[in-house]
């Protein structure tokens, strides 16, 4: 599934385009991808028609277009969901789903396009709350407002609100592995497996490691490892395996060469050159090297 950097990436693209734009028309093309908007095709097409999109806004993974105070569109990207611009009257996109008409005050007409193969993923309009800290509720936004879609999930490493202290202490309260802290969206938003293993690599902690074992000074390195590899991923446009994780021009990003444990099992560890290994972890996979990520 596309983590924060993809999801960012996405977001900055939309930014420019929707910002300040008119909702000339709203295209349902399959029912299935509103399966989180409460009411269907013609109500969702009819609510949004003639709205002006305010913003583009992301908190971890999730994304949003506020177009009222109290309003907005909660994109889910799911596991292979895309928005992409185009121009109006495109041809229709493989695994389309939704179609939006724009109208920007400077840059004119244009479409913005849901795509989604597998549709796990759906676009909904959804209802805005004060976020709890009063800090803007996410990137793209000074709105101190987030979707109640999104309300219980996390702020992200990335977010200068992010509080170090609260995620230090949720670390040191818990016996469970460092890994399953990381993917907690309720502790840190936007980690998925890809860049839970990357932080855990370059930190050199073993992905099993329980939360309380790890002293403070090593809970501050591994923070500074999410942060910076984050940060590389969104420079590189994200981690692409294949033709799903775009942008919305459709293009691929390039992380994936600068991994050095994730997906690269029975490779050299880039660092002490032992072969990184895979094994199960909540029904997914870690990969990590045994040598420079001991369990202690």
């Amino acid at each position: 599934m596309p983590e924060l950097p993809e999801v960012e990436v996405v977001r900055a693209g939309l930014e420019p385009a929707v910002t300040g734009a008119l909702i000339a028309s709203v295209d349902v093309r399959d029912d299935r991808a509103l399966t989180r908007h409460t009411g269907g095709a013609a109500h969702f097409e009819a609510e949004l028609t003639g709205r002006r999109i305010r913003a583009a806004v992301r908190r971890g993974k999730f994304l949003w277009m506020p177009v009222a105070d109290d309003e907005a569109v909660v994109t889910h990207l799911g596991m292979s969901g895309q928005m992409l611009l185009r121009a109006p009257g495109s041809p229709e996109e493989r695994h389309e789903r939704i179609r939006i008409e724009l109208e920007h005050p400077l840059h004119g007409a244009l479409s913005v396009v849901f795509a989604d193969q597998r549709t796990f993923g759906s676009l909904a309009l959804d209802a805005l709350v004060a976020t709890p800290d009063g800090a803007a509720a996410g990137r793209g936004s000074d709105l101190a407002k987030v979707p109640t879609q999104v309300a219980h999930i996390a702020r992200d490493p990335l977010d200068p609100a992010f509080s170090d202290a609260r995620f230090r202490a949720r670390m040191a309260g818990t016996s469970s592995a460092v890994k399953r802290v990381l993917l907690d969206q309720t502790v840190a938003s936007g980690i998925g497996n890809i860049y839970a293993d990357e932080s855990l690599w370059a930190a050199r902690i073993h992905p099993e490691t329980p939360g309380s074992a790890l002293p403070t000074r090593a809970v501050n390195r591994l923070l500074g490892e999410v942060r910076a590899v984050l940060e590389k991923a969104l420079a590189e446009g994200g981690t692409s395996f294949d033709a799903q994780y775009v942008n919305v021009n459709g293009q691929a990003g390039y992380f994936a060469h600068s991994l050095n444990a994730y997906g690269r099992t029975g490779q050299p560890c880039p660092r002490c050159g032992r072969p990184i290994v895979r094994v199960s972890f909540m029904n997914r996979s870690s990969h990590f090297c045994p040598r420079c990520q001991r369990l202690r």
